[in-house]
């Protein structure tokens, strides 16, 4: 296991958990206008957030049981976001790049904190034909699962099976308890106008591994065609609620180099609603996956995927009573064996309360109960409860 806990640690760059929130939510950021001139703006935005957090800790092996404190970023990591946009007769032209970082450097080197890259990609788009997108970006296979979380303002599981309850990078929200993550990836994307309420997205991207290369320079896969990826979202008015619904999905092939195994088919679809109803709001989501990582998209570590399986739900409501918001969530991911090497299930359950004290700055109050819970062994079970509460700073 320790061999699994490694791999999943430094396959997690700082901003894993939760970096793809502002990329489908920049409307709501108050950015900053820098320049307006000519058809031509540049503006920038930001978020920053702190949490004191306490975990008690309760892994098979006592030499594990502890209670830990920190002082560190939530589910969203901190970041700085630019923006470019020029109007060219019937096509704009637009871009962004995002750039996030750690709090918390590592106890070796005081002066660690990394910047890492999550968007950097240029658009094309008009009100006719809709937009294409090229460069680095976020999945489309996971991605409305993600970015209608209601608790991604909030912290979440941070599973010390999985290194991260000592991690200097972000905690992991309900990744793994109820989605994986969409990891950003260079690509070409097509996104159609909104029509009636339907959106239609699709890109292609750059394929993922799916052998481990550790054991020999020829264990390698190559792909003849690039991974598929999709999402179809439809937003829509029934009875007075507010509807929004979205399917996703991805396909890749690899030919494997490896001697025991001649092809992977790698395969996922994700899918949700939320409704809104007044002050109250109720998502559902969920996916079901082969050959693909149920932490993250993009195969981080080049782990033996061949024909894992895996499953997951999310279920989770809110209501908002002045410029307070009390979330409740629920979610569970099913695994045969590729996230630890033995089949397991991942659950976690959490309350949260969130408190506005502007367009800027909100306040959070956190308690998450994370459980893992071996189908084959017990040598793996946790149960690790979380209590944090900070702040966040958006513009």
């Amino acid at each position: 296991m320790q061999n699994n806990k490694k791999t999943l640690i430094t396959s997690l760059p700082l901003a894993l958990a939760s970096a793809i929130t502002m990329s489908v939510s920049q409307s709501a950021v108050a950015e900053i206008m820098l320049y307006d001139r000519d058809d031509t703006t540049f503006s920038v935005d930001g978020y920053f957030n702190t949490f004191y957090v306490s975990s008690d800790v309760d892994r098979a092996g006592e030499q594990f049981d502890r209670d830990q404190s920190r002082v560190k970023m939530g589910f969203l990591p901190n970041y700085i976001g630019f923006n470019f946009g020029k109007q060219l007769e019937q096509v704009k032209v637009g871009g962004r790049s995002s750039f996030w970082v750690t709090i918390n450097d590592s106890d070796t080197n005081g002066t660690e904190t990394g910047i890492d890259v999550r968007q950097f990609y240029g658009t094309a788009s008009s009100d006719r034909w809709g937009e294409v997108l090229f460069g680095k970006d976020f999945g489309l296979f996971g991605r409305s699962n993600i970015c209608l979380d209601e608790m991604l303002a909030g912290y979440g599981q941070v599973s010390d099976t999985l290194g991260l309850v000592d991690f200097g990078g972000v905690s992991f929200g309900n990744i793994g308890t109820g989605y994986p993550y969409p990891f950003p990836t260079s690509q070409i994307t097509y996104r159609s106008p909104v029509m009636n309420g339907l959106r239609v997205a699709a890109g292609i991207m750059d394929p993922v591994d799916t052998t481990d290369d550790a054991s020999s320079a020829l264990d390698e896969a190559y792909q003849d065609s690039p991974r598929f990826e999709t999402e179809v979202t439809y937003q829509f008015d029934l009875s007075g609620a507010q509807i929004y619904s979205w399917v996703n999905g991805m396909q890749q092939t690899s030919k494997n180099t490896d001697s025991t195994v001649e092809e992977i088919d790698s395969k996922g679809i994700g899918y949700g609603v939320q409704a809104k109803v007044g002050a109250f709001s109720v998502t559902a989501s969920g996916f079901k996956a082969e050959g693909i990582n149920p932490f993250y998209t993009n195969n981080a570590g080049k782990a033996q995927l061949r024909n894992v399986d895996s499953d997951g739900y999310l279920l989770q409501g809110s209501y908002t009573f002045g410029k307070n918001r009390i979330a409740l969530s629920a979610g569970k991911t099913k695994d045969d064996g590729n996230g630890l090497g033995t089949a397991a299930d991942y659950e976690t359950r959490g309350i949260a309360y969130f408190r506005t004290i502007n367009d800027n700055l909100k306040l959070v109050a956190e308690v998450n109960r994370f459980e893992l819970t071996g189908r084959d062994t017990d040598a793996i079970d946790e149960d690790t409860r979380t209590y944090a509460i900070g702040a966040a700073l958006s513009f």
